[in-house]
């Protein structure tokens, strides 16, 4: 027991979190004491961690094949839980496979088993009809935002995969969003059920309207947008239409930001998600598939520039602020001719007559073509920016390392410059090309 606790402490340490908070601490004795556990949470409070930190302790060091699936509705949430998973640093092998990108990579990573593999349900479901790994070895399932994955269609998928997995001993579901039906094949037998939804303290979130004169609203957004000033955050739309729309009227008025929705490559997301991260962007114009399940810092506000038509959707959205003990604010443009559907409450109208000073875009993205397959470090990456590149620690932003690439922000004064110097330097045994993204 002494060894798990400090085995523990040594993983909250390298994610750099000092203490687990109540839901995390119960999540975690249910799931040790449970066969069954349904885990019920707001976005953004830490559900990853709260199953990951248990599901752990299960796995046999001296096992060659896979013992743990996690199954999730999105590309970008089964990069993220391997992200985090990869980040604890406890020794497992850890893989992510999914759909949109090639099967290639899946068979390379998974030919020497995990033992935690995360997928996808289409992309897992190809591997076990193909036979690519075990299932009678896998003892602890994950479903995480099963309600997503049962409200995208992956309920015929989800059911075929969990019909090849006869030694389930334990099986861990988490929602964002109460009142969804478990179906009868995940063979649920008096779960366990952690409810942390009614928790969220709603005076951490603030609603504002924001009365727009015009029917298309970007006048009022530029004017939101000017107001908010550098602080990073997140404007929804509904559909890819619009979205295009307000990414042309952003672009036109030099407002440096970036795109994410369902219909862009996988790659494009990644990479949006990447410059979002590191500042090269500082708003994100998105869908609501950026509502929940992507890997992003704390936002201070996100903006509705189209209302949601479900109130799930709208409470998914906030989510992205306010998280866990932070403030936020949830600004609302609403046309002066329209009503507000009955889900929004409380929401107080925005004073935005201040224009605080928007500062010119800082950061850039450079792209590497190479990472830890080859045996490339961060610390690697930053000693070529230093020395070669003579940036100061403050001119060198967020890296990224990834697979087979990794991703730097520099200066964006600087970024033709550290091209010209760089691209074709030797990282470890490798010759890079530098390029910016």
């Amino acid at each position: 027991m002494a060894n798990y606790i400090k085995a523990q402490q040594d993983i909250l340490k390298k994610l750099q979190i000092n203490a687990l908070h109540a839901m995390q601490k119960e999540a975690i004795a249910s799931i040790e004491s449970n066969r069954n556990t349904i885990l019920l949470s707001p976005t953004g409070t830490g559900k990853t961690l709260a199953f990951l930190l248990p599901l752990i302790k299960t796995l046999n060091p001296e096992s060659s094949e896979i013992q743990a699936l996690i199954l999730v509705p999105t590309r970008e949430l089964a990069i993220q839980i391997e992200q985090v998973a990869r980040n604890m640093g406890t020794g497992f092998k850890i893989n992510a496979v999914y759909g949109g990108r090639p099967m290639s990579k899946d068979k390379i990573e998974i030919k020497h088993k995990p033992a935690i593999l995360i997928g996808t349900p289409g992309r897992i479901l190809d591997h076990i009809d193909s036979k690519r790994f075990a299932t009678t070895t896998i003892k602890t399932l994950v479903l995480d935002e099963f309600d997503k994955s049962l409200e995208i269609g992956f309920k015929e998928e989800m059911s075929a995969i969990l019909s090849e997995l006869s030694s389930l001993n334990k099986r861990i579901l988490t929602s964002a969003t109460q009142g969804v039906k478990v179906p009868k094949f995940v063979l649920l037998d008096k779960p366990n059920i952690i409810n942390y939804l009614d928790n969220k303290k709603s005076s951490r979130l603030e609603l504002k309207t924001v009365i727009s004169p015009d029917k298309d609203k970007l006048d009022s957004l530029l004017s939101l947008v000017f107001h908010l000033g550098n602080k990073p955050g997140i404007i929804f739309c509904n559909l890819k239409d619009s979205l295009a729309v307000v990414s042309s009227f952003l672009e036109t008025n030099n407002i440096s930001h970036g795109c994410f929705s369902g219909g862009m490559e996988q790659k494009d997301r990644e990479r949006a998600l990447i410059k979002f991260r590191n500042g090269t962007s500082q708003i994100l114009l998105a869908t609501d598939l950026a509502a929940r399940g992507i890997d992003i810092p704390e936002l201070k506000f996100i903006i509705h520039y189209e209302l949601p038509l479900h109130a799930e959707e709208f409470t998914h959205r906030n989510g992205r602020t306010a998280r866990v003990n932070e403030k936020g604010t949830a600004y609302i443009l609403q046309w002066k001719n329209q009503s507000l559907p009955d889900f929004i409450t409380d929401a107080g109208e925005a004073s935005i007559a201040t224009k605080n000073k928007r500062e010119p875009q800082f950061w850039e993205t450079l792209f590497i073509s190479g990472g830890r397959k080859d045996k490339i470090s961060k610390g690697d990456i930053a000693g070529l920016f230093f020395k070669q590149g003579s940036l100061t620690k403050e001119q060198l932003g967020v890296i990224e390392l990834k697979q087979d690439c990794a991703f730097v922000a520099v200066p964006k004064t600087s970024a033709n410059v550290l091209v010209e110097k760089l691209n074709n330097s030797r990282l470890k045994k490798k010759k890079v090309r530098i390029t910016i993204l």
